[in-house]
């Protein structure tokens, strides 16, 4: 594939990677100038029905999706290419590592980092489950780091929308068993929770620098996932902050129900973690089954109890028992109201006069408000800012601190989030200049200094680079300051010396520069010889750009002295005869005919003679006839007697 051109605007540069179902290349696009990455379903698969479907809907999944933290798809395609067909998707072209790579090249991450790169994961799988697609392939080979740390989760080729009946078919389990959840491996019901369990892995993995569970073969390890409890983080590595393990933990239960009911829960708990780490705020308590007991076996000795019931006196309900019986119910009901209303009394007694505050950041403002009220305390919002950290109508503080004791009826004042005043800069690099306006304003930013500077790899007029760089978060209304291309930087040439070479040679010369012959200008001189250059436009030494004309000035030798003017032939007298040469035209006709030509000389205003008769052939030619007479004489033409003209006498 490399080498050839998709679309006809997709070049194929090199192959960047690949999949259990695609290939991926990395490929230009000629019409917008920029790097994209081309995933190609694999030749075996072409002719699969089910893999075409697969890859379809892989397509079809990711391009309803936009987000900062997904991979954009840019085109679907299918090119038939002889007797194959090649099934292609044209997405963005991501500078970096996959999180495994990561991993791999650095043990384990810090714990700031892996809540960091979680909290962009769960945001992204967010989006994705409230467009109703689940993942079912969290993994961190699926997960790309862009150079600006930048995590972008790509890869949706096993995603669907969700349905009432998203069952995965147990033959044909799908995910990688590493990281799939426990339904996923039993063939079960998967959901959105079943993308947060293989997130919980991959967050264990990112702390721990290992998974929780290997074998010796697929199964032996998707067997784990449904029987073995996972090994808490801390027994590994003691320093991982307890309530990032609670997290994991909580992901990766093995029941769903278990684990957070949304990706929106698990950021909530992830962003309390990024404040506060070491505080113990985030609780997890697995569910722990009693164990089973045997209970001793009660004896029904009737006997004892009749032996013991006719020493009293009592013969059964003959003897009145039934009496004894209404009377014990009627003490067993006051007692137990007695006990009930000392109950009351006493815990009112024992009432506490003082309420622990609740920790409120990071809760919706209803729900915040609801756990306050219900302890007895008063909500208000004392103003709300603008807060990166967390979405709109979240809390960001409280006045009051968590855990300090107040009195009942007290006001708990919060502060809440308008949202983000912060926005994501987009990518300019490789985009035309005049794009940029537009680009920005859309992204509520605004155009700053643009430089420009000469590029060897970047087109005339696209963008080099920028500041801030793409994707970092800024104020609105900041200004993008860019580099623009002038293309690549054009080497001068010095010019030759070309006085004292021929015309030739000076040609040559400016060709084998670089440069390009502008006039060549003749003129004589006395000191260079004839064809020799005497005079160049642009002085030697000087630093010209290439194909710059240059006109040279070239000796025609010597001037030529002006020759002595011939003496002037005297006039004629009057009365002196002079012979000439008269060309006298003759008419044309189709069968050249013979014409009579007769010439008559009028000398002295008066007919003098005929000077001249004899025949012709009418071709249309000139004839010369010898004439003679006086300066001041003429000469009447005739044809075959019809006047023709006149002519002077040369003197006259």
């Amino acid at each position: 594939m490399i080498g050839t051109t998709l679309g006809g605007r997709y070049y194929i540069v090199e192959k960047i990677g690949e999949g259990g179902m695609a290939l991926v290349y990395k490929a230009r696009c000629k019409l917008l100038n920029r790097y994209v990455a081309i995933k190609i379903l694999r030749d075996e698969f072409v002719n699969d029905e089910e893999f075409v479907k697969k890859f379809k809907r892989e397509s079809q999944a990711a391009a309803s999706l936009s987000h900062p933290n997904i991979v954009n798809i840019y085109d679907v395609g299918v090119e038939d290419r002889e007797d194959d067909k090649i099934h292609y998707i044209v997405m963005e072209y991501i500078k970096g590592n996959t999180l495994k790579d990561i991993i791999r090249g650095r043990g384990k991450l810090s714990a700031e980092e892996t809540i960091d790169y979680s909290i962009q994961i769960a945001e992204a799988l967010g989006h994705a489950h409230k467009n109703h697609i689940v993942h079912r392939d969290i993994k961190p080979h699926n997960i790309m780091i862009t150079e600006d740390g930048r995590a972008k989760v790509t890869d949706f080729g096993i995603a669907r929308a969700v349905t009432s009946s998203t069952v995965t078919n147990t033959s044909n389990v799908i995910g990688s068993v590493h990281y799939f959840s426990p339904e996923q491996a039993r063939g079960g019901y998967t959901d959105e929770k079943s993308d947060i369990y293989s997130l919980g892995i991959v967050m264990y993995e990112m702390i721990t620098g290992q998974v929780p569970y290997e074998g010796d073969s697929p199964i032996s390890v998707a067997l784990k996932h449904i029987q073995e409890e996972i090994k808490p983080p801390r027994e590994i590595d003691y320093t991982i902050p307890i309530n990032l393990q609670n997290i994991i933990m909580k992901c990766t239960s093995k029941s769903q129900v278990d684990r957070y009911i949304t990706a929106d829960e698990l950021l909530k708990d992830l962003r309390k973690v990024k404040v506060s780490k070491d505080d113990a705020i985030i609780d997890y308590t697995a569910t722990m089954e009693s164990p089973t007991q045997m209970m001793p076996a009660v004896k029904d000795d009737n006997a004892t109890i009749k032996k013991d019931l006719s020493k009293d006196g009592y013969k059964g309900q003959d003897d009145g028992g039934w009496k004894v019986t209404i009377l014990a119910i009627l003490l067993a009901f006051a007692l137990v109201s007695a006990s009930a209303f000392g109950f009351f009394k006493l815990r009112d007694f024992f009432k506490p006069t003082e309420i622990s505050v609740p920790d409120l950041v990071g809760m919706e403002e209803d729900e915040a408000r609801k756990e306050v009220e219900e302890l007895g305390l008063k909500f208000s919002v004392a103003g709300e800012v603008y807060n990166d950290e967390f979405d709109a109508g979240y809390v960001v503080s409280q006045r009051t601190k968590a855990g300090e004791k107040v009195k009942p009826g007290y006001t708990i004042e919060v502060f809440i989030s308008k949202g983000s005043n912060l926005v994501e800069v987009p990518n300019l690099i490789n985009r035309n200049i005049d794009e940029i306006k537009g680009i920005l304003k859309e992204y509520n930013l605004s155009e700053g200094a643009v430089d420009y500077k000469h590029s060897d790899t970047v087109e005339a007029n696209f963008i080099i680079s920028q500041s801030p760089k793409p994707h970092s978060r800024v104020e609105k209304g900041t200004k993008i300051n860019v580099v623009v291309s002038r293309g690549p930087e054009k080497k001068l040439v010095t010019m030759p010396r070309l006085v004292g070479l021929t015309e030739s040679e000076a040609k040559n010369a400016i060709i084998a520069n670089g440069l390009a012959l502008g006039q060549s200008i003749s003129q004589p001189s006395s000191q260079y010889p004839k064809g020799t250059v005497m005079r160049q436009s642009i002085e030697q030494g000087a630093k010209v750009e290439p194909n710059t004309l240059v006109t040279i000035h070239v000796s025609s030798g010597p001037e030529d002295k002006p020759k002595p003017e011939e003496p002037k032939p005297e006039k004629p007298k009057p009365d002196q005869e002079i012979s000439f040469d008269a060309r006298i035209p003759m008419p044309k006709d189709e069968e050249e005919s013979e014409v009579q030509v007769k010439i008559i000389r009028i000398q002295n205003e008066s007919k003098d003679r005929v000077v001249y008769k004899g025949e012709h052939k009418a071709d249309g030619k000139q004839v010369t006839i010898r004439l003679k007479g006086r300066a001041n004489s003429k000469f009447e033409i005739y044809y075959d007697d019809v006047y023709q003209g006149s002519i002077p006498h040369p003197g006259s």
